[in-house]
């Protein structure tokens, strides 16, 4: 018996990943052929799972490793972050891995739609199937209930009206010898309820899990791409609070991408271990109610097998056609001798042409290359698009894994440069002329010797005959000139509006307000102030 098959080649990616090691938990090797149901298989699936458990606790020594790096040396990183190359680095880093994600998520969304697309078609594969089988179970049982019931009464209430007469009694009993080998051959098929249950659930429950995979997935992605922006945005405000938000983020979105690293490549494994010898799995799996026969016809479909219900379906057949010429020559000369007779020649009649048409498409349906296609469109979906969407997608969990680790590497430095700076600003010196505070702590000491421009102006402006009180007290420090300056512009301490003349400094470039104060000094002002603002 030839059962070799040329429409399905496993492609090579399964075999790939079915000499892939299997171990149980105790890390003894394991078969690698698809056995679901065994205890040692199932383990081996969970040891492939741990990889993605490995691989988070390596990514977690490593951050924990450079994180007390960057605690121990602080003192050495303090000195580093005066040089600008290493806020370059930091930059840099964290935009390559920002690029990295964003090509991993490119990757992940197209593996999501590939391993999407192949459980689609494995559901339509599924579906259509169990719509062919139930198809079939309803024909064969409306055939069967048709002969077995309505014939049989038709035949029974004949035979009391021509209980006269032995030719017609004659061909009432070998109609009644066809009926029963109609029902005979009938029951001889085999019952595929059962299969037709089970697809039912195996095509619901893939949907389902499916949809649940791909949701999590797209979840997944849109989170990457948002740590992404949110570190951008972090990094350009240099701000604390969401810097700490991006870490949790990050933390997250690293332990979801291990476990699916894990995940995918568990289901990969076991995937390519059916895919590269499934029609094994399906005759275990069928032995309960197909016989091996009737199972390799519909996975291989080759011309060189016969067709296990031809005899059956053939012995039918010519049985409904006999009845069929019985009565119709019982119609022809029975009637006018037995009128009441015609009723139940014209409903056994009606009968068996109904069987005859639920007999020529049970044929159509039980013929293997419906079926076939339905198994290779099935197969195909699930070890073509489905294995290679799983494999994209474990690549993607690997490069975002890996570049989230680098992220929170870069996260942390930022941390470290932020503090540094912080650090920088606590350290001014008070005592530091050129620092705002210690002006305006200075100034603060002084106001209540020194005089105000409005004040003055004002007095000048209702009594041009006094002056200024005299200062008396020689002990008393002499305002500074820019202090004079600014409390004539503004009244501010801030210096970045006091303008600096007599301290060598470059010439200063003034505001138009203070042009126009400058131009309406009187000459008392003038005198007063000195020829400080003399052009």
């Amino acid at each position: 018996m030839a059962t070799a098959r040329l429409d399905y080649v496993a492609p090579w990616w399964t075999y790939w990943l079915h000499n892939f090691p299997h171990f149980n938990f105790s890390f003894k090797p394991v078969d690698s052929t698809f056995r679901p149901e065994q205890d040692d298989y199932q383990q081996s699936v969970v040891v492939l799972a741990c990889v993605g458990a490995v691989g988070l606790g390596v990514s977690l020594l490593a951050l924990t490793i450079y994180l007390a790096y960057l605690c121990g040396c602080r003192g050495v990183v303090d000195e580093d972050t005066k040089r600008p190359e290493s806020t370059c680095c930091v930059t840099w880093a964290a935009v390559v891995t920002g690029l990295i994600i964003c090509s991993a998520v490119g990757v992940g969304f197209y593996g999501n739609s590939e391993t999407n697309d192949g459980v689609y078609q494995l559901t339509y594969s599924l579906y259509n199937a169990n719509r062919t089988l139930a198809s079939i179970d309803s024909l064969a049982a409306g055939s069967l209930g048709s002969v077995e019931t309505g014939v049989r009464k038709h035949l029974e209430r004949l035979d009391e009206i021509f209980a006269g007469r032995p030719d017609y009694l004659q061909a009432l009993r070998f109609m009644q010898l066809m009926v029963t080998n109609v029902i005979r051959e009938m029951t001889a098929l085999p019952d595929i309820s059962k299969s037709n249950v089970a697809l039912a659930a195996m095509a619901d429950y893939a949907a389902s899990i499916e949809y649940y995979r791909w949701l999590t997935y797209l979840l997944l992605l849109i989170l990457d791409l948002l740590i992404c922006l949110a570190l951008c945005l972090g990094m350009a405000k240099q701000s604390r609070w969401l810097l700490m938000m991006i870490m949790v983020f990050v933390m997250l979105s690293l332990i979801l991408s291990w476990a699916s690293l894990g995940a995918s490549t568990a289901t990969a494994v076991g995937t390519s271990d059916f895919c590269v010898s499934p029609d094994k799995f399906i005759v275990n799996q069928t032995k309960d109610f197909l016989t091996g026969d009737v199972a390799h016809y519909y996975l291989f479909c080759s011309p060189n097998l016969p067709n296990p219900f031809q005899q059956s379906l053939t012995i039918c057949q010519r049985s409904v056609t006999t009845m069929q010429i019985q009565i119709q020559g019982l119609l022809q000369f029975s009637v006018p001798v037995f009128p009441t007779a015609e009723r139940d020649l014209l409903g056994i009649q009606r009968l068996l042409n109904a069987s005859e048409f639920n007999l020529h498409q049970l044929t159509a349906l039980l013929d293997c290359r419906g079926l076939h296609k339905d198994y290779l469109d099935a197969l195909m979906g699930v070890c073509y698009d489905g294995v290679e969407g799983l494999l994209y997608l474990a690549l993607f969990s690997l490069l975002a894994a890996c570049a989230l680790s680098a992220m929170l590497c870069a996260i942390f430095r930022v941390w470290t440069l932020m503090g540094s700076r912080d650090k920088e600003y606590d350290d001014i010196d008070e005592e530091d002329p050129f620092n705002p505070q210690a002006r305006r702590m200075s100034y603060n000491q002084r106001g209540s010797n020194v005089h105000s421009f409005c004040s003055y102006t004002s007095s000048v402006g209702s009594q041009a005959s006094l002056q200024p009180p005299p200062q008396s007290a020689s002990n008393v420090l002499p305002p500074p000139e820019y202090m004079n300056q600014t409390m004539l512009f503004g009244g501010s301490p801030r210096y970045e509006n006091v303008p600096l003349i007599g301290r060598g400094s470059p010439p200063p470039s003034y505001s138009p307000g203070m042009r126009t104060t400058y131009l309406s000094m009187t000459e008392a002002q003038i005198r007063h102030f000195g020829t400080d603002f003399q052009v």
